[in-house]
């Protein structure tokens, strides 16, 4: 893959070394040189077997400083219901014509969240959704009987994470516009967060290797020991 002039001159300044958690924000937020905000993501891979059900690390986390980020939510949930959800921030909800819209192809939205009372009608989209990482599950949070407070705390920038099949989470922690300080702290919320989730079936090292990146940035390796 070809990369421009400047992330090759960027990735230079990114070694081997391993930083602690202030020290890899800050040198992270030192690549920030385009003219967007660049969002920060942080990427843990983990020495589990992905393959195994009772190894899955999946969940939701609510970061102490958010994500700099107005995030999309539809909300399935009986029709009587739908003044409040949307009060609450969903920019669509309701049961049977929601569902009709997402299945026809709508999908301007970014997280689904449903009341386990329409679950049995909202199943039929796992194939739209599945694939897109937006089907409500119990696991992250996004089947609940309070929606919305759900929609409240998913708007606010509550964070779905799932690891893929190599074992790896990632989660966005942040923009790179957020001081050195609340983008630690992002850090250090969703790397403990993690740690806590260690399945018990897991064997040898848990953490293998945590990486911080922004969008347009060389990734820095943190320690996490």
């Amino acid at each position: 893959m070809r990369r421009s002039k400047r992330y090759n001159k960027e990735a230079q300044k990114a070694s081997k070394e391993v930083f602690p958690v202030s020290e890899a924000v800050k040198k992270v937020k030192s690549f920030g040189s385009t003219k967007f905000d660049q969002t920060v993501e942080c990427v843990m891979h983990l020495g589990i077997d992905p393959k195994q059900a009772d190894q899955m690390v999946r969940g939701a986390i609510s970061l102490p400083h958010g994500i700099g980020k107005n995030r999309r939510i539809i909300a399935f949930c009986e029709d009587s219901e739908t003044g409040v959800i949307k009060s609450a921030g969903a920019v669509e909800a309701g049961c049977d014509a929601l569902i009709e819209k997402v299945q026809g192809g709508w999908s301007d939205f970014d997280v689904a969240i449903a009341s386990p009372k329409v679950m049995g009608k909202v199943g039929k989209l796992g194939r739209v959704l599945g694939p897109q990482g937006k089907m409500p599950s119990p696991k992250n949070g996004t089947v609940t009987m309070d929606v919305a407070q759900a929609v409240q705390e998913f708007a606010a920038g509550k964070v779905e994470f799932r690891n893929d099949a190599g074992g790896n989470v990632h989660a966005v922690v942040g923009k790179l516009s957020f001081s050195e300080e609340k983008l630690a702290d992002n850090v250090r919320a969703f790397i403990d967060h993690i740690k806590k989730m260690k399945p018990s079936t897991t064997k040898g090292t848990y953490i293998k290797k945590v990486c911080l990146s922004a969008t347009m940035s060389p990734s820095v390796i943190l320690d996490v020991s």
